[in-house]
């Protein structure tokens, strides 16, 4: 009797031991599980820029805090604005801070959601043009080269670019040849620098395309954003690529480079060349990809069989197509750099190139760097007119990227 008495006394409590038991669990679980008002209160990581107004439950990226289940929706569509500040007198404004800029998109203001200041590194992608119309000054090229190489800043990492040639059977192509991928190595990259050749054509639009697909290829870090530029030595003059300006352009423009041309004039040596006889050694012909350009762009009605063979035009049609193609490089060539936020720097021969060079390396260094979120999410294909206001200083002369367009079904 006693023992079923103690063995009741038992199971009652094991019973009791399993309720609190499952009490203190549940209290456990509720203690851990955040309110709305919570969930709505994660602390934000240093540094980090709450979205506009306007962006407001949609997919602007922050810096907050999240847990491995919340879904992240990014907004790709950051315009980045480069620009450079000059006093009444032309002198750089360093030491601006982002509350000293106002944006604006076809004359509506803009919230800045990211900001680097010229002290910020830069990473360039030189491109050297080795081609026919260069090739007797390479050694002047890579003189240049050394002269932009040095006259970055530490930190600044530098991928160098030039045309070579490659044999394919008897036939010899015009190729882009990468010297050196992005370093900051200066002696690796004078190497690279002394490696670079000629090449019998310019693969100018080919190059542009691999700054962008190759170079640049993987996204910028937060802190190199609207801080990547290419860089080039060239007359523009395109006669070997695959690709065209338009589409260079508009990949240029979505990888937010800015664009510097040092534009070495040629056209008067190669004009000299291509009226001598087809006969002579040192004739230079226009290659079948330039002849259809021309033909394409400036006489659309005219028979493709026309321009199918060099040596069949006379003197005044060589020099005719000739001009306008060097006028059309010059036009694209600062195109690109307006639209971008670059600049072009004439070298009316290779020694003034030096000089140019040096130029260009101290623009890049006073860059400061703008990007923001378009309040208009419209993608109708229109150019985007930008505009840029800096506060507190009278007279301030800015220089910035001039617009965008946002192409449809982007």
């Amino acid at each position: 009797m006693i023992h079923e008495v103690k063995s009741k006394s038992y199971v009652a409590l094991l019973a009791l031991f399993s309720l609190l038991a499952s009490f203190a669990a549940c209290l456990l679980v509720a203690a851990q599980t955040p309110t709305p008002a919570q969930q709505q209160q994660r602390p934000r990581l240093a540094g980090s820029v709450p979205p506009p107004p306007e962006m407001a439950g949609a997919s602007a990226p922050t810096n907050e805090e999240v847990s491995e289940n919340d879904v992240v929706r990014v907004d790709t569509q950051l315009i980045t604005v480069p620009v450079v500040v000059r006093d009444q007198e032309g002198r750089p404004v360093t030491g601006l801070t982002a509350s000293a800029f106002q944006l604006y998109e076809d004359d509506l203001p803009q919230r800045v959601a990211t900001f680097a200041t010229s002290d910020a590194p830069f990473e360039v992608a030189l491109l050297l043009d080795t081609s026919g119309s260069t090739r007797s000054g390479i050694a002047l090229i890579r003189s240049a080269a050394y002269v932009f190489i040095e006259s970055l800043r530490p930190g600044d990492r530098v991928a160098v670019l030039s045309f070579n040639t490659t044999e394919e059977g008897t036939a010899k192509l015009a190729t882009v040849g990468v010297q050196s991928y992005l370093t900051d190595d200066r002696e690796a990259l004078r190497r690279a620098v002394e490696n670079i050749g000629a090449s019998n054509g310019t693969p100018y639009y080919d190059a542009l395309e691999l700054v962008v697909k190759d170079i640049f290829r993987d996204p910028p870090q937060p802190e190199l954003r609207g801080r990547r530029a290419l860089v080039a030595l060239t007359d523009g003059v395109d006669s070997a690529s695959v690709s065209g300006f338009a589409l260079a352009r508009g990949h240029a423009l979505q990888a937010g480079l800015l664009a510097y041309f040092v534009q070495v004039d040629t056209e008067d040596y190669v004009e000299d060349r291509l009226l001598a006889d087809c006969q002579d050694d040192r004739t230079l012909r226009l290659s079948l990809t330039q002849l259809e350009r021309y033909r394409r762009t400036f006489v659309p009605r005219a028979e493709r069989a026309d321009y199918a063979d060099f040596c069949r035009l006379g003197p005044f049609q060589r020099m005719a197509i000739s001009r306008s193609l060097y006028q059309l490089a010059r036009e694209e060539m600062a195109q690109l750099a307006r639209d971008t936020g670059g600049r072009t720097f004439q070298a009316t021969d290779l020694y003034a190139a030096r000089t140019a060079f040096a130029e260009v390396a101290a623009e890049i260094g006073r860059q400061y760097s703008l990007g923001y979120y378009s309040a208009n999410k419209t993608r109708d294909g229109r150019f985007r007119q930008i505009r840029v206001d800096v506060r507190g200083i009278a007279g301030a002369l800015v220089s910035a990227r001039e617009g965008y367009k946002r192409s449809q079904g982007e």
